[in-house]
């Protein structure tokens, strides 16, 4: 497979997952939760608190992995990791654009300040899992 068609599978299986498993750095070690997330191609996104130790950890250290997959028939299903690094954004736009109603659990509305968030700019991209093929990874800072 090129890179393209790597890149477009990644894509569709991220597109089909809303939730997955965000790991960030605590005291040197990885701390794993299960999250919500959007994407625009690669690029990530997931709702949380800004007062949340996961905010804290991400301040102190940016790099985050993500896995996506394994929902449907488990060991045969594709999977995607991405390694990255994670900012905080408040944008006013992207609280509006992904503003879910079930979001009232935690906050009060889309202007609330406290609710943020995470942006994951990926670094390397795996699948695997693809068909029996091999597993695929491209770095995106090359």
């Amino acid at each position: 497979m090129d890179k393209k068609d790597v890149k477009d599978e990644v894509v569709k299986i991220i597109s089909g997952h809303r939730t997955g498993v965000l790991s960030t750095v605590e005291n040197n070690k990885p701390h794993s939760r299960y999250m919500t997330f959007y994407n625009d191609e690669l690029t990530l996104y997931t709702p949380t608190k800004r007062d949340t130790e996961k905010i804290d950890e991400i301040e102190k250290n940016p790099s985050v992995s993500v896995l996506f997959g394994y929902e449907q028939k488990g060991q045969m299903d594709s999977y995607v990791e991405i390694l990255g690094t994670s900012s905080i954004n408040d944008s006013d736009v992207l609280k509006k654009q992904f503003w879910d109603d079930s979001f009232e659990k935690w906050f009060d509305g889309p202007e609330d300040p406290n609710y943020v968030f995470l942006k994951i700019n990926p670094e390397i991209v795996r699948i695997l899992n693809l068909h029996d093929k091999p597993a695929q990874e491209f770095n995106l800072t090359n």
